[in-house]
Formats: C-alpha cells, structure tokens, sequence
C-alpha cells in the first residue's frame, strides 16, 4: 500500500462489502474477499484508528419512522459562537446534522419532522437557540441521489 495513499484497492473492496452487507464478521469478509482473516482484521482495525471506518450504525429509514419530511436550514449566527449554537442544535432531537459553511450563512442544519405543523415547531426551536440571528429554511421534495460512497470507493478499487 502507497503511504500517502487514503485506501487502497484491498481497503476499498472491503469498505465496499460493508457497505452493501455491514453485519459480515471478518472470517466472512476474508473469505470473499479471498485473503486471511488476520489480514482483513488488521485492515479493519487501521481504518477505524485512520476514522475512515467509524462504526457500523444500521440504516435507518427516518420516513418510516414517521419523519417523512426533510428540511435545510441555513442559520447566520453570532460572531464566534458557533461552538455554543452547534451544542444547543445538538439538543433538539429532529436535527439530524449541522455543517459549518462558508458563504451566505454560517451552519447548514438538516432536519426531519413528521408533518409541516411539527416542522414549524422545530423551526421555532432552532429560531430561539441564543445566538440565531436568522434562518432560511428549504423542504427537501425528494432525494435523487441519497448519500453515498460507493462511487468513490469503486474508483480506487479499478
């Protein structure tokens, strides 16, 4: 494997493999895989002390849930609290993920709720966290290319 290289094609094709089947143990994943368990175990333990394996959470459907409505805020915040503002979002359990931005607002904040109604009532939480100094909220309609990384993988892997 190239040093400065992020994953090889060996690393690509097991990240690959958990991906579509993320409950395989490593004696499974070795034998499709065609190389020794040890070798798969110690692939799999430098990816996660590298944070590019960072577990393996189930996919969960929020709209089968019930959240079936998924929105994109992006909040314009105080000077330098974006720390504080990110911790009070992280309390308001519809925010799904908050990203730092550059450009028009500070945070870009993605959110679930069950209905319009329930989406104005975690909007009205995300007004109010101190330090918001103004939002503007977008519905997503539908998700034509949900998140991914098998493109990026398949890549290293030819």
């Amino acid at each position: 494997m190239d040093p400065d290289a992020d994953v090889d094609a060996l690393d690509a094709r097991l990240l690959l493999l958990l991906t579509d089947e993320p409950r395989l143990g490593v004696l499974e994943c070795s034998r499709r895989l065609g190389v020794a368990r040890g070798t798969v175990q110690a692939r799999m333990d430098r990816l996660e002390r590298r944070g590019v394996l960072n577990g393996f959470p189930p996919a969960v459907d929020l709209a089968a849930m019930g959240y079936g409505l998924t929105a994109f805020a992006v909040l314009e915040i105080a000077q330098g609290k974006r720390s504080e503002v990110a911790e009070r979002l992280r309390a308001i359990a519809e925010v799904c993920e908050v990203h730092a931005t550059t450009g028009q607002g500070d945070l870009l904040v993605r959110m679930v709720a069950r209905d319009n109604a329930d989406l104005q009532q975690v909007i009205d939480r995300v007004v109010n966290v101190e330090w918001v100094r103004r939002t503007s909220t977008s519905i997503a309609l539908s998700t034509p290319v949900p998140p991914r990384v098998r493109p990026l993988l398949e890549r290293v892997v030819r």
